[in-house]
């Protein structure tokens, strides 16, 4: 077995391969063993010990290392590395006996066999470049002798020339078992990432560091031992509130198991998805609606050739790079508009985070310093530097984390795309995009044409692919399972972004009945966008007002033009996540004026600032919290910061006017909330000269949070209205953090618990007759109009782009049969047994 290699990576990426060359066949294939458990199947790694039988000669064979080089070939390379005396000469010839263009894609490095080994698997696994998995390898040894060195050795090597010596100070005493391993490490970096603030680490017992708090290798390097304290110095305009974030997170011992830490519990089971009845059925996640039928296809990427050539003026090269930024800035934005138009702006908030990775210094100051000082080419300079950086990212603890290497390897390869003119993915095709996940610059180059649906293993119904394909209109099901990337390119599929399903060679009959189905869809779409300017009116005369969610002043002009009957969640945030500064009264009052404008009398329901420590405002004070999703967010973040309050409030009384507004408050659990917001509404009006409240102008909560469905009778004594949002709704009732892809399908707003909720939040407004609403994710599902209808629901607001098919889908519903409905799906299990009730329905 010294020459089979380990099965490549099954993702089909490339990575770089290992030789290991020993005079001893059971030693090389020892350590291979070692660094295969380090690598798991991603690489191959071949062992190359002993000479040709008898097979317990000691010795080395160049014909056997070349065949190994073979066995291990890359198109990122091959390192070999080497125990002793002969196997160096025996690996320099092996060269000899390879082709030509190969050679130089085989790297021989004096690295130590065993360390080396384990360290370049690690390396490789991870995408490093042959050069880097090199370095690694070569440097394999600095951790064990700094691990064995004595209480009287030098501190660690300090390369942070430039870093801060002055700023607020805390020491934290380690008493983890095993110092401040890989998880804690990785944490440390995460409580301070986001904040305006420079953090520097030392090792106070030993000396060690100074390095950035924000490098998860550096970290590795202070060799924290149990017992030693870690000294942290910030500085910047955050730097209280990282010094503050970094001793809450020491409080609970870096979140460890054990005695005064939490326990990491293991990863949570995927949620049940529904039984396929179907031979060669895969199920996941409904992702996106609509069918679509065609062969598989797979995302090519482009394999870069980075140039090795210095430049003689770095004027021109610095030139590339910005232009390539520039271009790539312009790729990025207009998926952000798109996805603004057709998902919303927190959907569209995801591609505003890949855009600040283009002017992110930890990237441009190294990349331009390449440049000018070391005289690289731009390409080479962009690129190791984001390999840097994209390898902290990729060693910290929390997935979520990790998950922003792969946000920036798609950011990454944009600008190289743009800096070498070549483009960076293609589908082979037209069919159906088969992939393990897309990031969304993936998506961003998807030609419409050519993809016809997408099909992925992994992610949740909240995953970029997820939204992004809905802001594209694709059709797509994630959360397939593994089985799915074994599936060739060319094999037939039919995809149901509706059901959540993939059949594999589909038969003629199911072809028919989903050609008949998609069919219909068209025909039904058509006839709803002939009646979008019609009311919607059920057959048995009940009027259900259809408003839209809007965050801009376009989507409002969009909303007329799609029959909507006013706004029904204006979603403020676009204002405050576009500004330097804080929108004054004046800002904020003139484009709410321009929206009420467009609406041409239908009103304006004005959600105030909804953000929290999640969607941090860089010039509003908001500490670090363990789970925003439960912290100073939405109206207790208002009445936390009451100027930031008022200056809204102002606003909206200047438009309410001379239209018709409503102010609706967000995060709302309390009636005291509720009341204190009303006084600073009356403040707010005094602020601007009105002894009174204009006629038109209602004030009303969202009710997101379970305390405020079930306290809705009380609540009503202080709300004009209720919008219930779906959306936080359900992931609050089932404890499912919808951003979770683990979990997320959990937060399934048909679940009949979350239908008690708006039942009861229903109940309690009708003693007072308060109009109650509803604003999530929910308003817009197919057949889901009956559901809210039959609980009592009067207003539905959705996306702009369904508009037109709620409102034809309400005109064929009458109110009794909607009523015994959901009064049927309240007696369900589960929401997969509700969306099986409504089912029928959406046929109909």
């Amino acid at each position: 077995m010294a020459d089979e290699a380990k099965p490549a990576d099954p993702t089909g990426e490339p990575r770089v391969g290992l030789v290991l060359v020993s005079h001893s066949r059971l030693l090389a294939e020892g350590v291979a063993e070692l660094a295969q458990a380090m690598a798991g199947d991603e690489v191959r790694i071949v062992a190359a010990g002993g000479m040709e039988p008898p097979e317990t000669a000691l010795g080395t064979d160049a014909a056997r290392v070349a065949r190994a080089i073979e066995a291990a070939w890359s198109e990122m390379g091959v390192l070999v590395l080497m125990d002793l005396g002969s196997a160096l000469l025996s690996a320099e010839m092996a060269l000899e006996f390879l082709p030509e263009e190969r050679r130089s894609r085989v790297m021989l490095t004096a690295a130590p066999l065993v360390e080396g080994a384990v360290a370049a698997a690690v390396a490789a696994r991870i995408g490093a470049g042959l050069e880097q998995v090199q370095t690694e390898a070569q440097g394999s040894l600095a951790a064990k002798a700094l691990q064995l060195s004595g209480p009287d050795s030098p501190p660690a090597p300090n390369p942070e020339a430039e870093l801060p010596v002055q700023g607020l100070e805390l020491v934290l005493p380690v008493d983890l078992p095993l110092g401040l391993h890989a998880r804690p490490a990785a944490r440390l970096v995460q409580a301070g990432s986001g904040l305006n603030a420079t953090v520097v680490a030392s090792n106070a017992s030993t000396g060690a560091g100074p390095v950035s708090a924000s490098s998860f290798n550096a970290l590795a390097r202070l060799q924290i031992r149990s017992g030693d304290k870690l000294r942290l110095l910030a500085s910047g305009p955050d730097a209280a509130k990282a010094i503050e974030a970094f001793r809450s997170l020491a409080e609970r011992r870096f979140d460890e198991p054990g005695e005064g830490g939490d326990v990491v519990s293991p990863a949570v089971a995927p949620p049940a998805k529904r039984r396929s009845h179907r031979v060669g059925e895969l199920t996941g996640l409904a992702a996106s609606r609509g069918t679509a039928v065609g062969p598989v296809q797979i995302l090519g990427e482009v394999q870069f050739t980075i140039p090795d050539g210095l430049c003689a003026d770095p004027a021109p090269e610095l030139q590339r790079l910005d232009l390539a930024r520039t271009a790539t800035r312009g790729d990025l934005e207009t998926l952000r508009n798109s996805t603004r138009a057709r998902a919303g702006v927190y959907e569209a908030a995801i591609v505003d985070a890949l855009l600040l990775f283009l002017d992110d210094p930890e990237l441009l100051d190294p990349a331009r310093l390449a440049i000018t000082e070391h005289k690289q080419n731009a390409a080479k300079a962009w690129s190791q530097t984001v390999e840097s950086v994209r390898r902290d990212w990729e060693g910290m603890a929390d997935p979520r984390m990790r998950l922003r290497a792969a946000d920036l390897e798609g950011v990454s390869r944009k600008v190289l795309g743009h800096l070498l003119g070549v483009g960076t993915a293609s589908v082979s095709g037209r069919g159906i995009l088969v992939a393990r996940e897309l990031t969304p610059t993936d998506t961003a180059g998807l030609d419409r044409e050519q993809v016809q649906g997408i099909a992925t293993a992994e992610g949740g119904p909240t995953s970029h692919t997820a939204i992004l394909a809905r802001a594209l209109g694709i059709p797509a099901v994630v959360g397939l399972g593994p089985q799915l990337l074994e599936l060739r390119v060319g094999t037939s599929v039919l995809l149901d972004g509706d059901r959540g399903t993939l059949v594999v060679e589909p038969g003629r009959d199911l072809l028919r009945a989903a050609k008949r189905e998609a069919e219909a869809a068209a025909k039904a779409a058509a006839r709803a966008q002939s009646a979008s300017q019609r009311p919607a009116v059920t057959r048995d005369g009940v009027h259900i007002h259809v408003l839209a969610n809007i965050g801009s002043v376009e989507e409002a002009q969009e909303a007329r033009a799609a029959g909507a009957d006013g706004v029904g969640l204006l979603r403020t945030e676009f204002l405050f996540l576009r500004a330097a500064t804080m929108p004054d009264v004046a800002t904020q009052a003139d484009t709410y004026r321009a929206i009420a404008t467009a609406l041409e009398g239908r009103p304006l329901t004005i959600r105030t600032l909804d953000v929290g420590a999640d969607k941090q405002l860089p010039y509003l004070e908001q500490a670090a919290e363990e789970n925003p999703a439960l912290g100073v967010r939405g109206l207790r973040l208002g009445l936390a910061q009451p100027e930031v309050l008022s200056i809204q409030l102002r606003a909206a009384v200047r438009v309410a006017r001379d239209h018709p507004v409503r102010i609706m408050f967000p995060m709302v659990a309390t009636a005291a909330e509720l009341r204190a917001a009303r006084h600073a509404l009356v403040a707010a009006l005094a602020a601007e000269g009105e002894t009174e409240q204009p006629g038109e102008l209602e004030v009303g909560i969202m009710v997101e949070i379970p305390a405020a469905a079930l306290a809705s009778r009380v609540l009503a004594r202080e709300a004009d209205f209720f919008s219930i949002g779906t959306n936080d709704l359900s992931q609050y009732a089932l404890a499912a953090d919808r951003t979770n892809s683990q979990v997320s399908a959990l937060a399934d707003a048909l679940h009949p618990a979350v239908l008690r909720l708006i039942g009861a939040a229903v109940e309690g407004a009708e003693t007072l007759k308060r109009r109650v609403a509803v604003c999530g994710e929910l308003a817009g599902q197919r057949g889901a109009a009956a559901l809210l209808v039959g609980l009592g629901i009067r207003e539905l607001s959705v996306a702009v782009p369904l508009v037109a098919e709620v409102k034809e889908a309400i005109r064929q519903i009458a109110v009794a049969d909607a009523r015994r409905l959901a009064q049927q799906a309240l007696g369900l299990p589960d929401a997969e047994a509700v969306r099986s009730l409504i089912s029928p329905v959406v046929a109909e």
